[in-house]
């Protein structure tokens, strides 16, 4: 049998190997937090080392301002329907594209390229599109459906539904390209199985494929989340700082920017960041808990097995 490694050269082994991604994590990710948070208790100019300490005062005014409450609104409202519109889009594009058919790879890569594109592109795209005299309402015009026409943008009852719908159209393509990944691994004598004993298409796929592309869909469902509550770039782009709030889809992410580095109070900024930071680490936690922690039991090495209860 051979030797056991000795405990040290085990250790160093993993200092050697873990070491300089920890500090790369340390550096750009807790270290700025701990700054933001360090920041948050005073109210800084951006410039110079903080000195006017207001304690408390920044996260007090946080959680007592109606434009934040709005902007988390907006975050819950854009996660509920991201995952309501882009998941069953997702799959039924993924079961599509799953089967072998003509012109298959193609259809994939004009479904995925939404996703590569630049945000600053996207938003540009469509702003320019959907102003009042852009080119979408201009296509209604000529369709004689002229009475369609709206203020996609700028309009409070349907501008967060309009960015519902750049946000499925950039993104739906990612989920899809995950969930073809998924249904890769699932193996086709379980298909030809159910088939053979009577089941039916749309049977075989709610009973056999949906559960096994499970943790597939729980993975996308944490990213989607995550992406959600941080999102920021598409709305600052197309909406811009001061027409988000009005038109009813700012976020947390662009309240901290208008709110911080445009206003020239970079202590309350810093403020803000650290309570999105904070929302998105309990929900991430939470989720872990209650949703992925199927997926992880037993998922990593050395972690003693759980005793299973036997019945008599």
């Amino acid at each position: 049998m051979p030797q056991p490694r000795h405990k040290a050269a085990a250790r160093l082994e993993v200092i050697l190997l873990a070491g300089p991604a920890l500090l790369v994590f340390l550096a750009f990710v807790i270290f700025p937090v701990l700054m933001a948070g360090y920041y948050g208790f005073f109210s800084w100019q951006g410039y110079g080392p903080p000195t006017d300490f207001v304690g408390l005062k920044n996260y007090l005014t946080i959680l007592q301002d109606p434009l934040f409450h709005d902007a988390l609104a907006h975050n819950g409202f854009i996660l509920v329907f991201s995952l309501i519109l882009q998941g069953p889009a997702a799959i039924l594009l993924a079961l599509l594209l799953n089967r072998r058919m003509r012109g298959q790879s193609l259809i994939r890569v004009l479904i995925f390229i939404p996703y590569v594109i630049s945000e600053v592109v996207v938003g540009t795209g469509w702003s320019l599109m959907l102003q009042t005299s852009g080119a979408f309402n201009d296509l209604l015009e000529k369709m004689g459906l002229g009475f369609l026409a709206n203020d996609w943008l700028s309009n409070p009852d349907i501008a967060i539904w309009t960015l519902m719908v750049i946000i499925t159209w950039k993104y739906v393509g990612f989920a899809v390209i995950l969930f073809l990944a998924g249904l890769q691994g699932i193996p086709e004598e379980l298909h030809e199985a159910a088939s053979i004993d009577g089941a039916s298409y749309w049977q075989i796929q709610w009973r056999i494929t949906l559960p096994l592309l499970a943790p597939t869909l729980r993975i996308w469902a944490f990213l989607s989340i995550i992406g959600s509550l941080q999102l920021f770039d598409l709305v600052y782009i197309i909406w811009g700082q001061y027409i988000a709030s009005t038109a009813g889809t700012s976020t947390m992410a662009t309240y901290m920017v208008s709110e911080g580095r445009n206003a020239g109070n970079f202590g309350y900024g810093n403020a803000v960041a650290v309570v999105l930071f904070l929302i998105s680490l309990v929900v991430a936690l939470i989720y872990q808990r209650a949703v992925l922690r199927r997926d992880t039991d037993g998922a990593l090495t050395g972690a003693p097995a759980r005793k299973k209860r036997t019945t008599r």
